[in-house]
């Protein structure tokens, strides 16, 4: 069922509408002033990085001593590198080393570690 958004003319709030199908009609009146001169807008959409995505645009974290840190700060670059040498290598990553990297990347510390 497809959402159409349309602006009032009048009070300019913007209203929602859900419609049976692709095909149909709407009859957009406003929902704060009732008023029917309403005009269609482009509805906003989300829009998701995948983590190929965030890793690229991130780039190659910075030398010793340089850069902000912000690299290591962001915590979906937990076992980046180790991602990686499995990637390069062609090796399929043991299931307990992805629980592991996944489990740090959501504020868990592995045993033995502490953050």
């Amino acid at each position: 069922m497809p959402i159409y958004e349309y602006r009032c003319g009048p009070c300019g709030a913007k209203s929602s509408f859900f419609a049976r199908s692709i095909s149909s009609s709407v009859e957009a009146v406003c929902t704060h002033c009732q008023s029917r001169d309403m005009r269609r807008t482009i509805s906003s959409f989300a829009y998701h990085k995948s983590m190929a995505t965030i890793h690229e645009q991130s780039g190659p974290p910075p030398g010793l001593g340089a850069g902000s840190g912000d690299y290591y700060s962001d915590s979906r670059n937990i076992g980046r590198r180790v991602e990686q040498s499995f990637d390069k290598f062609g090796v399929d990553m043991p299931d307990s080393v992805r629980d592991t990297i996944d489990a740090a990347r959501d504020g868990q510390a592995p045993p033995g570690l502490d953050l």
